[in-house]
């Protein structure tokens, strides 16, 4: 009886400290953003990084107590890179998608936008529907729900993928689509712009599940960490300010 008191004893220590090993502090974490989707992040004239991504990542890790460094990597190669190990988490704007799901996990949404169309003002589109915009040459960012959405959807369209979203703006511009679609959020920021200005959004938003931190589907713990630390900045109030310095609006996904 006292052997076996004795083994039950080792094994629940034994899963005492298998658990320790899996509830990782994650005291230092390497943070992935594109670096190249105002406003929520970019490269500023003094070469460094900054928005609204940029300054969420950072609140997270002051609320975690860790030491956060950055990486600037391209969008098409972000999951590729968390996959191989190059960074810990991708807090750049990536919305949370079912596709996505199958190969890395997300915390819980830290905000909300919908996907909108955006074209000439003298254009008078008013339908965007995939019958309605039969024939017309639509841009979007490669990899994005805005990409995946149109090439699932409008399949009558001639449907036209750039590495950047800065490379869709100057094709629109140059006339070289009819027009875009893009997350509403960067797409409002563009059109308040100089290129912008001859350009409006046209038809109906179409929603999303909203944009979280990724992480590899073997970080479970670091992914619950940032969840709570998110809760935590919209609870004391850190969340709102930054939301402020960026939008006259709540962005904030319940």
């Amino acid at each position: 009886m006292r052997i076996v008191k004795q083994a039950a004893i080792a094994a629940l220590a034994l899963m005492a400290v298998t658990g320790a090993v899996q509830a990782k502090e994650w005291k230092n974490i390497r943070v992935a953003v594109e670096g190249a989707f105002p406003p929520f992040n970019f490269v500023g004239a003094d070469n460094q990084l900054g928005g609204f991504d940029v300054d969420i990542a950072k609140a997270i890790c002051a609320q975690m107590k860790a030491e956060c460094t950055f990486a600037v990597q391209d969008w098409d190669g972000l999951i590729p890179a968390l996959q191989a190990g190059k960074f810990d988490t991708i807090i750049s704007s990536m919305s949370i998608t079912d596709e996505r799901k199958k190969v890395i996990d997300f915390s819980r949404p830290y905000y909300q936008s919908p996907s909108s169309f955006i074209a000439p003002k003298t254009a008078g589109i008013k339908d965007t529907s995939p019958e309605a915009l039969k024939g017309k040459t639509i841009g979007a960012q490669s990899s994005t729900v805005q990409a995946a959405e149109l090439e699932q959807k409008y399949k009558d369209s001639d449907i036209k993928l750039y590495p950047t979203q800065d490379e869709v703006n100057l094709d629109l511009v140059a006339g070289r689509i009819d027009m875009l679609f893009v997350d509403k959020l960067p797409g409002l920021d563009w059109l308040k712009t100089a290129d912008g200005a001859n350009y409006e959004f046209v038809g109906t938003d179409l929603p999303t599940d909203g944009v979280g931190a990724g992480v590899r589907q073997s970080d479970s713990d670091l992914r619950d960490q940032i969840s709570a630390a998110i809760l935590a900045i919209k609870a004391d109030g850190t969340y709102d300010k930054i939301n402020a310095k960026y939008f006259p609006f709540s962005i904030w996904k319940d």
